[in-house]
């Protein structure tokens, strides 16, 4: 079966390709720029894979480069698949602007490492649960919003029950898992909907409980995702209420990857997590 991949994260590696050639050829932005007439900030913003790129302009700087055959060939196919409208797209009235570029990510994602220190990630949340972290950070919704928001998370949610599935590993912290989020039953079933998820195989689900004291990542909650193109770098996103960050340089991916390794042997061992959220549960069942 051939590797999940989405219209962002093609756009990406496009992005990635296109700044490798350039600095094959030793140029800077600038001069790329003057050479085919644009600004500097132009060719930036086409390497990060903030902007798409259309055929001609991409035809301009593979002159350039002087690229042509299969290579050129090639990228024009990508340049394509870049520009097809992915699912999310439908959901535009549902995701923040700033988080849909994320899920188009996730969904061409091989692996997603996330560390959540205060409430359950929305690929693991009920409907309840998720309802009530909704209503809790937006009370004015109308209730037609708010299920259109459930709607969006449950085609995310997809990413984990598709043929191909996303190779989830999460490490929660025991907050997360104590706070009274939508009151004791619809607690009870969300800790039963994670001790279900913790039975796939490609999902891992660990907990950070207090007694562990002071840890690697205290304070910063984050996703790293990793991909299955051989030569495509990781990205850490972290979000806040308004807005996200995407973090891609080598040193920030290694200090994040560090955390990672950290958090995972801090934690409880998977089956020790999964005993852990029962007892949570019958608890809350009795």
């Amino acid at each position: 079966m051939p590797p999940r991949s989405s219209p962002t994260a093609r756009r990406r590696r496009l992005a990635g390709v296109l700044r490798q050639l350039r600095e094959d050829r030793s140029l800077s932005c600038a001069e790329v720029g003057r050479a085919v007439g644009w600004s500097e900030s132009k060719v930036s913003r086409i390497e990060t894979g903030r902007t798409g790129i259309r055929a001609d302009d991409l035809d301009h700087l593979l002159d350039v480069y002087e690229v042509d055959g299969d290579t050129r060939s090639t990228l024009r196919t990508l340049r394509k698949q870049a520009h097809h409208r992915g699912w999310w797209n439908s959901f535009s009235d549902a995701f923040p602007h700033w988080f849909r570029n994320y899920v188009g990510l996730e969904d061409g994602a091989k692996a997603l490492m996330i560390y959540q220190a205060d409430l359950v990630p929305g690929l693991m949340q009920t409907d309840d649960y998720a309802e009530a972290i909704i209503r809790a950070h937006r009370p004015s919704l109308e209730s037609d919003e708010v299920e259109r928001q459930l709607t969006a998370r449950a085609a995310r949610q997809a990413l984990l029950t598709q043929p191909d599935p996303l190779e989830l590993w999460v490490v929660l912290d025991e907050a997360a898992l104590r706070r009274m989020v939508g009151g004791p039953k619809t607690m009870a079933a969300q800790l039963r909907r994670l001790e279900h998820l913790a039975d796939l195989p490609h999902v891992t689900l660990q907990v950070l409980p207090f007694d562990q004291g002071a840890h690697a990542s205290m304070g910063t909650s984050f996703h790293r995702l990793t991909f299955p193109e051989q030569d495509a770098d990781d990205i850490v996103y972290i979000e806040d209420l308004t807005s996200s960050q995407y973090l891609e340089q080598p040193t920030d991916i290694e200090r994040y990857t560090l955390v990672s390794d950290h958090l995972r042997a801090s934690a409880l061992s998977p089956e020790a997590s999964k005993a852990f959220i029962r007892r949570l549960a019958e608890g809350l069942s009795e």
